[in-house]
């Protein structure tokens, strides 16, 4: 009966003592921001939204030490959390929620139709759209004739390496949202910037498939390790974007 006692009150002052440490991480972000916090500290913080009445110091350091980077815990698979020791579904719910509200939050910032007449306005506009993309995906962004959004429209998707994107759908697309011109974008998950021969043969195809349409390719962006690259830029293709 005594030991009972003693581990139901050693139990008691264990949860005291988390409160007052979830409490101080807590104020310390409101007063000081995440910029002071180490990797472990962040996740540490966001894991106490999915698990409330457990110290969460060990499972953070759990999944860097599994994941590698505060970035590929983020990044990682439903499926590939779960494995984790620890993590439960409401945990790995969470932290795979996180690049897809950031990439919401970062998109919302440019408004409903962004004017991307520009390769700095439209760059940027193409890093936010790839955000948390851990595979390949191509983008046609289709503008009216001052340059501004009408749709970002995927039309091709694929694996780590590769993606088909094929011309009548682009052609569609384009006819479908009224474009008078089109950036074209995809990104490199890999985080290799260069354009592959495919990259270039893909793009040669589909602004011939455009041009039969009367629709204009300003630019091909790839989009590799949060920086963007533009082909025209690169002498790659010809394109008009200032």
């Amino acid at each position: 009966m005594a030991d009972a006692k003693s581990k139901g009150k050693d139990n008691a002052v264990s949860e005291v003592s988390h409160q007052g440490h979830r409490e101080r991480m807590k104020q310390r972000c409101l007063e000081e921001g995440l910029d002071s916090f180490a990797d472990h500290e962040v996740l540490e913080l966001l894991l106490f939204y999915a698990l409330p009445y457990q110290d969460t110091n060990g499972l953070a350091h759990r999944l860097l030490d599994t994941f590698g980077s505060l970035s590929a815990v983020l990044n990682a698979d439903y499926s590939e959390l779960l494995r984790v020791n620890g993590v439960g579904r409401h945990t790995a719910a969470l932290l795979s929620f996180m690049p897809d509200l950031l990439r919401r939050y970062q998109m919302d910032q440019f408004g409903p139709r962004p004017n991307l007449s520009t390769l700095a306005r439209a760059g940027d506009y193409c890093c936010s759209l790839f955000l948390g993309k851990n595979y390949e995906c191509f983008y046609m962004i289709c503008l009216d004739v001052q340059g501004n959004l009408n749709q970002a429209a995927l039309i091709g998707e694929g694996s780590l390496s590769n993606v088909s994107v094929y011309p009548r759908i682009a052609a569609e697309t384009a006819l479908r949202h009224r474009a008078a011109s089109v950036i074209l974008t995809h990104n490199h998950p890999g985080g290799n910037p260069q354009a592959s021969r495919d990259d270039l043969d893909v793009t040669d195809t589909v602004a011939r498939a455009l041009a039969a349409v009367g629709v204009d390719v300003l630019d091909h962006i790839i989009v590799a390790r949060g920086q963007y690259h533009s082909l025209a830029q690169k002498g790659l293709i010809k394109g008009k974007l200032t």
